[in-house]
């Protein structure tokens, strides 16, 4: 088999017979039957390592043909004595999808990525330590429940920041806690395509026929059901919470303009018949009466200020200065 650029081999198997025990190492086709159970790990491979899909295991032409395409939705597919699954991981960083492609037949599981998978490695850990507890389908559930777990901390790490923008703790503008909001609701959505598809395909897993190993866990599945339940409940109602926040901020901008334009308002209602009476004694004409009593000045002046303390007391009264 080849190997990468470091020399690590890219096709592994875990092989556990009754008599010698667990077989870890580079994958060898062995026709043989003694195994209780074999799983081959395509982790990474090369161009001549992907035949070996077809080649040794005789997986189904569109089954194979799923696998060297770039993210497929999560899915269950049945071809008669093998079931085909695509399972969708999330990057905590970026949530950026990786894809796991899992084949399951009796006494065989495969599992392909394009990419080194964590959760792989770790349910690789947990079988060789008790590899007598393990079979084809209890691994597929580890695998499940590896992958389904890792969604749980990016929605606790989203929820911290939605919380954290509704008390505002960073002293953020409007604009940039708006922007921040769109940001975490498109997380949000992109959280919920992988979260409804991998909710369905772990739904048909339930209650289909067809895989009988699988019924034989059923419990241990249908717990996997209820956490993709709880973290798309999370997702919808964080949701929620982001247009909530939204709606307050945006109602709270709305209500502080609706209060300056009142004030702007009451301001122009104060000056605008000072204004007038200004205008009417600011203009030019040869004979106007009041312009030449020696009073007239004071008169004016009076008047203004009787008009706008009565014009502030009477608005007050209304309740425009509250």
């Amino acid at each position: 088999m080849n190997r990468d650029e470091r020399g690590e081999i890219m096709l592994h198997s875990l092989v556990y017979e009754s008599q010698s025990g667990l077989q870890t190492g580079e994958y060898v086709n062995r026709k043989t039957a003694s195994y209780e159970w074999k799983w081959v790990d395509f982790d990474s491979p090369a161009e001549d390592e992907k035949k070996v899909l077809e080649s040794d295991f005789s997986f189904h032409p569109l089954a194979v043909e799923d696998c060297f395409q770039d993210l497929q939705r999560p899915k269950l597919d049945g071809y008669g004595d093998h079931t085909f699954f695509v399972l969708h991981t999330l990057d905590p960083h970026t949530l950026e999808k990786g894809e796991i492609d899992v084949f399951l037949k009796e006494g065989v599981l495969v599992t392909y990525h394009k990419k080194p998978s964590s959760v792989i490695e770790k349910v690789k850990e947990q079988v060789k330590q008790r590899p007598e507890r393990y079979d084809e389908a209890v691994i597929l559930h580890k695998i499940l429940d590896q992958v389904v777990d890792a969604y749980f901390p990016i929605i606790y790490s989203i929820e911290d920041q939605i919380n954290d923008l509704e008390d505002n703790t960073n002293d953020l503008s409007m604009e940039d806690m708006l922007e921040e909001l769109f940001d975490r609701r498109s997380e949000l959505l992109r959280m919920r395509q992988t979260i409804h598809s991998m909710r369905d395909m772990v739904y048909r897993m339930l209650y289909t026929h067809d895989l009988e190993n699988v019924y034989e866990h059923k419990e241990y599945f249908r717990d996997i059901y209820d956490h993709l339940l709880k973290v798309s409940d999370m997702i919808a109602s964080n949701r929620e919470m982001t247009q909530d926040i939204r709606d307050s901020n945006l109602s709270m901008t709305s209500h502080r303009q609706n209060k300056t334009m009142q004030f702007l308002t009451v301001v122009s209602m104060i000056f605008l018949p000072l204004t007038f009476i200004a205008g009417v004694y600011g203009m030019n004409f040869a004979y106007m009466p009041e312009l030449q009593y020696q009073y007239s000045y004071f008169i004016v002046w009076a008047l203004m200020i009787i008009m706008a303390f009565a014009m502030i007391v009477f608005f007050r009264k209304k309740g425009w200065f509250d």
